[in-house]
């Protein structure tokens, strides 16, 4: 018995300590801060002497009736801004906005909060939109209207800067400020915007009125299409017809058209055997006159083109040999002039010399001579006879010179007898030897050198006639 007493005091003993722990124990919640005070404590970042304890997201053990714990709210809090203010050009206007803000997490913005607003957190909202309120009327008043209208940003951005301070010794941080709307009372922002109004109504009637136009061009022309359109079907409608019309002409006259269709033929068959049987008669006239005759003519113009370029090669020859000749002439001329030129002095000292040797020469040849002459006159002729032969013979055939024809009867009497006859036509040797003999004189030596050959009488053109009968092989024609 004693034992179930035992534990029924353990048993109440546990009881009554998890009671008491349940009544010690607090736990703060992710959105609030416990303030618990009663003792002094130490917090982090804290000075001394603050005689409070922050806790934060976890739980811990407080004493009834000597410790006092109460709740401080970290949630979002937020507070609409009417303010009105007057801009740097004295113009009055009402600024709509809205400022959201909470508690700071660090212990000293709690501590800061916590002895400002523990037990009056409800008017934390009222308090925030006073100090808004001061500094959005003094940063106003140094805006005009057209800066506040361009650029929110700036106002948004100067007075939070300006709050900044303030909210922090206020345990409070800033996490959203919106400027909403601007009133304008006086209309000095809708005269501003007036002409911008206008130039846009302005734009908008131009655009209305091309856009119109841009329609009723849309519109003409689509009319005008459609009436295109009508036109051409009426065209393709009537051409349709006028097929039909020329099908049913064509169907009623395939009848007398076949019919002169077959006569046509026939006419067309007859027409070109005659003109097959008039190209046979061509082809044969061509085969048998007109092509030797072709071939004659071609033959003549041949030959005779033939003939032209011969002789016309033969005269380009001629020029051109006679060319050569002249230019190697010049040549030899200028050469030679070139080359007597240079010659000229010792010329004519060798001339000189020349001429007086050929003097003592011949005055001695011409005393030998007359001594010779004077010994033995017939040898002095013999040996001159035999010196001139060749001129003697060619002076007497010089009697044959000019014949033009000579024909021979007799065969070799005949020329034999031609021969006789030739030796005593004028006995050309002797007298040839009696001018050698007066050369040899010393008188005639001069005269002799001065005769020229163009004294010696021409030959006369004779044709001769030799044969049987004597009066036939006397007979001489003479012609000139």
């Amino acid at each position: 018995m004693s034992l179930g007493i035992v534990a029924g005091g353990v048993v109440g003993a546990l009881v009554l300590l998890i009671a008491l722990f349940k009544l010690m124990w607090r736990v703060a919640e992710p959105n609030e801060a416990l303030i618990i005070s009663g003792s002094n404590h130490k917090n982090e970042g804290l000075g001394e002497g603050m005689g409070f304890r922050i806790v934060t997201g976890r739980g811990t053990l407080v004493l009834p009736g000597v410790q006092a714990v109460r709740k401080l709210s970290l949630d979002l809090n937020e507070t609409q801004l009417s303010v009105e203010c007057v801009t740097h050009q004295g113009i009055p206007l009402k600024v709509r906005g809205v400022v959201i803000f909470k508690v700071g997490d660090d212990f000293v913005s709690i501590a800061n909060a916590a002895r400002r607003f523990l037990d009056q957190q409800k008017l934390m909202s009222e308090r925030v939109h006073i100090v808004f309120a001061g500094h959005l009327r003094a940063i106003v008043g140094g805006l005009t209207v057209e800066d506040m209208i361009r650029d929110r940003e700036k106002l948004t951005g100067q007075a939070r800067a300006a709050c900044g301070t303030e909210m922090e010794k206020l345990g409070l941080i800033v996490d959203s400020l919106q400027i909403h709307e601007i009133d304008d009372p006086t209309g000095y922002i809708k005269n501003l915007a007036a002409p911008h109004a206008a130039a846009v109504q302005r734009d908008a009637r131009i655009a209305q009125a091309e856009a119109n136009r841009r329609a009723t061009e849309a519109e003409q022309q689509a009319a005008a299409r459609m009436s295109e359109a009508t036109r051409d079907s009426e065209i393709l409608q009537a051409g349709y017809q006028a097929e039909r019309d020329q099908a049913g002409a064509k169907a009623r006259q395939a009848g007398p058209l076949a019919d002169a269709a077959a006569r046509q033929e026939v006419v067309v068959q007859e027409t070109r055997v005659a003109e097959l049987e008039a190209n046979r008669k061509e082809q044969q006239l061509q085969a048998e006159v007109r092509k030797p005759a072709d071939a004659l003519a071609y033959e003549k113009r041949t030959l005779a083109a033939a003939e032209r370029d011969a002789r016309i090669l033969a005269a380009e020859a001629e020029a051109r040999k006679t060319e050569l000749a002249s230019a190697a002439t010049a040549t030899a001329t200028r050469v030679t002039g070139e080359a007597e030129a240079a010659a000229a002095h010792a010329k004519g000292l060798a001339i000189a010399e020349a001429t007086r040797a050929k003097g003592l020469a011949e005055a001695e040849a011409i005393k030998a001579r007359a001594a010779a002459l004077a010994e033995n006159q017939e040898a002095v002729v013999a040996q001159q006879l035999a010196e001139r032969w060749p001129e003697i013979v060619e002076a007497g055939a010089s009697a044959f010179g000019n014949v033009d024809q000579m024909v021979l009867l007799n065969g070799a009497d005949g020329m034999a007898d031609m021969f006789a006859k030739a030796l005593t036509m004028g006995g050309t040797g002797l007298g040839l030897a009696r001018q050698l003999l007066a050369n040899m004189s010393p008188n005639g030596a001069g005269a002799a050198q001065q005769q020229s050959p163009a004294s010696v009488p021409a030959p006369r053109t004779e044709e001769i006639t030799v044969g049987d009968d004597p009066q036939q092989g006397s007979e001489q024609d003479l012609r000139r």
